[in-house]
């Protein structure tokens, strides 16, 4: 299977509804490694490595979210695979 990178941007209602903390377990459900963080402008933002297949999985996943979360945009931008990451994490 090809690995490979995505850099993510979500809009909507995504800050204060756990968005960060389900999209860390999601992604490790699916193998992936990477980071999400909260951005100044109330979006949050995420990298993701790993297999396309769970990637494109993981994006699906962004469009709606945790339960609280209203998504009104996701903005992907595909990337090559660097391999930087052993695990995934929220950045602060």
């Amino acid at each position: 299977m090809k690995k490979t990178r995505a850099h993510v941007l979500i809009k909507g209602r995504v800050q204060g509804v756990f968005f960060r903390g389900e999209t860390c377990e999601e992604a490790q459900r699916l193998g992936l490694s990477g980071w999400v963080r909260n951005r100044w402008d109330g979006s949050v933002e995420a990298v993701f490595e790993g297999e396309k297949v769970a990637i494109e999985e993981m994006i699906g996943w962004c469009y709606k979210g945790p339960p609280s979360a209203i998504v009104k945009e996701v903005e992907v931008k595909w990337e090559e695979y660097k391999g930087e990451f052993t695990s995934f994490s929220i950045r602060y």
